[in-house]
């Protein structure tokens, strides 16, 4: 899963997506529910998932495009999807799954794992702005 920013904002003619990081450098494990909850994968909880299969970014840097295409591309992988920092701002993390036991935030909130995900995306919304930020997950 990389972060990546668009760097010089919409408005400037030679903006460009990059890939900042690879978040799979901060992760701990399968945290199945915060996945079901941010991207339908495995949703046995019932989530209605923020961003399911919306496929690979058009507009993805040649580095995320290489690295994709390095697991396969859209023949080997599934549930290809991003998700920008600024749709994450405004999520309800109080909004629950289907048996009303999970919330968001007990899922993928800023203190599960998924925490140190959200403060690199953080960090990168305040200087390239919200909307120019985003994670791309693809699974395997």
């Amino acid at each position: 899963m990389p972060a990546g920013a668009r760097l010089w904002g919409l408005d400037d003619e030679d903006s460009v997506w990059e890939v900042c990081i690879d978040l799979f450098l901060l992760n701990r494990g399968n945290a199945y529910d915060g996945l079901a909850c941010l991207f339908g994968i495995r949703n046995y909880f019932g989530f209605r998932p923020l961003a399911e299969d919306r496929g690979f970014p058009d507009d993805a840097s040649e580095e995320l495009r290489d690295e994709f295409a390095g697991y396969g591309g859209p023949h080997d992988v599934h549930g290809t999807t991003w998700l920008t920092w600024a749709e994450l701002e405004t999520t309800d993390w109080r909004e629950a799954d289907a048996s009303g036991a999970r919330t968001r935030a007990s899922a993928a909130g800023i203190d599960t794992d998924w925490g140190r995900f959200w403060k690199v995306m953080r960090i990168l919304s305040e200087i390239h702005g919200a909307e120019n930020v985003r994670l791309v997950a693809w699974f395997h």
